[in-house]
């Protein structure tokens, strides 16, 4: 059983959060869920739906995976110090570290990233990319796993990544059996990526 830390912020993303928290979900016997942000209580989306928010960063953080999504919201929160020696601070106790979207700005302002190859949303490439320049940053790629870190391209790209972990994590047959349940199609190909060439990044 591996226990997922979601962090969420002022800004997240919904899909970023939710697409690979269903995946993950449904299998409840290898994963338990937590949301956590900097403050309990309703923490509003980019969209506008709050999450409601039940751990926070000053708890002890006893989870095996730490998972960091995008959103509007990791614009601000790259000169949020205390959030990024936090990501940094677990993500280096964690088994794993997951980022969809903008999140890789977060694990790239943090050191996280350092010399470990990574990718993010290719709308917002050239500003996620400017927050380091200690990364290796890919541009055609719908995720790219780099050890125990695991960085996916924009939002639904979420969901192909948290495939691809189930799929590291439990193989091949757990992650077709979550995506046959969610009636999803997944891009197993992990350098699928037409909007790296729509971006012209290709």
């Amino acid at each position: 059983m591996r226990k997922i830390a979601a962090l969420i912020f002022p800004g997240f993303e919904l899909l970023d959060v939710f697409g690979p928290m269903e995946m993950f979900g449904l299998l409840s016997e290898e994963f338990t869920l937590e949301l956590i942000a900097e403050t309990r209580g309703p923490v509003p989306s980019n969209q506008g739906l709050s999450a409601h928010v039940t751990a926070t960063t000053a708890d002890e953080f006893d989870h095996d995976i730490l998972f960091v999504p995008g959103g509007a919201g990791t614009r601000r929160e790259v000169e949020n110090t205390s959030l990024l020696e936090w990501i940094a601070s677990v993500s280096g106790k964690s088994e794993f570290t997951l980022s969809v979207c903008t999140g890789s700005a977060l694990l790239a302002r943090a050191g996280v990233l350092d010399h470990r190859r990574a990718t993010t949303n290719k709308a917002a490439f050239a500003w996620v990319a400017a927050q380091s320049s200690l990364v290796d940053w890919v541009g055609k790629a719908r995720w790219v796993q780099d050890g125990k870190i695991f960085t996916s391209s924009g939002v639904s790209a979420g969901m192909d990544m948290a495939l691809g972990a189930i799929e590291f994590m439990h193989g091949r047959d757990r992650a077709l059996e979550v995506a046959k349940w969610c009636e999803y199609t997944w891009h197993e190909d992990r350098e699928h990526d037409p909007f790296a060439q729509v971006h012209g990044l290709i």
